[in-house]
């Protein structure tokens, strides 16, 4: 067993509350464990100068932390090389299950903000964004901006590692400052991976090791997706 108590293979709580801001055209606050973000999809009636006249939209993402999200303070709107890896992740991850032509010549800005990290805030972030930005369809197609859902697929992100010689599921802060092997995965409903960001941090790890840590990593996807499915059978 673990220190919070779970089986090596188990992911932690899952909560997500929809429309959690009033403003944005699609909102969810997504709790997993004690890491809590907020995501918001905003609509925008421009593209980027490259995607003028094509027809196409276009989704993209910004990612932070608020000041006391972490045990020590994190300087307000403070950039780093961190925060632009994890917004071009999430965007990436969502323009891979978007019909961009069926979005037309529009943006979707999804805004990720961490109010409290207890590791997992990228793939917290990518997972919780999908359920904004559905809604954020829902309200285009519902007020006659888009004649369909431009949706391809669903889609989330885990985390997986191998900590103290075990393979772990959906890593907290302290799993994850203590492990042999990190590793971020993204993957779509119908199983197909998006993204795959794994590190050694103490020791090089094997093929056998990354294949067993993948399928970890998938069942805990699916697991999420099934959640984002029932939250969404209203609309999906």
């Amino acid at each position: 067993m673990r220190e919070d108590g779970r089986d090596f293979n188990q992911i932690r709580k899952v909560k997500i509350e929809r429309e959690y801001i009033n403003y944005a055209e699609g909102s969810c606050l997504i709790q997993i464990g004690n890491t809590r973000v907020v995501c918001t999809a905003s609509v925008e009636e421009l593209v980027p100068t490259f995607l003028k006249g094509s027809g196409n939209g276009w989704v993209t993402a910004e990612y932070g932390m608020i000041p006391r999200s972490c045990q020590t303070r994190v300087p307000r709107n403070k950039s780093s090389g961190r925060n632009y890896e994890i917004q071009r992740l999430v965007g990436r991850s969502l323009r891979a299950i978007t019909e961009m032509r069926g979005l037309g010549e529009r943006t979707i800005w999804i805004d990720c903000d961490v109010i409290q990290a207890d590791g997992g805030t990228r793939t917290a972030s990518i997972t919780g964004s999908f359920i904004a930005l559905v809604d954020c369809f829902a309200r285009l197609k519902d007020t006659g901006l888009i004649q369909a859902m431009p949706i391809k697929d669903f889609i989330a992100a885990i985390s997986v590692g191998i900590v103290g010689g075990e393979l772990c599921l959906d890593l907290t802060y302290k799993e994850d400052s203590h492990a042999d092997v990190d590793m971020n995965v993204v993957m779509t409903g119908k199983g197909e991976f998006v993204e795959i960001q794994g590190t050694a941090e103490k020791s090089p790890f094997k093929k056998e090791e990354m294949d067993k840590l993948l399928d970890l990593a998938k069942a805990g996807i699916l697991e999420l997706i099934d959640k984002q499915r029932n939250l969404l059978k209203d609309i999906l």
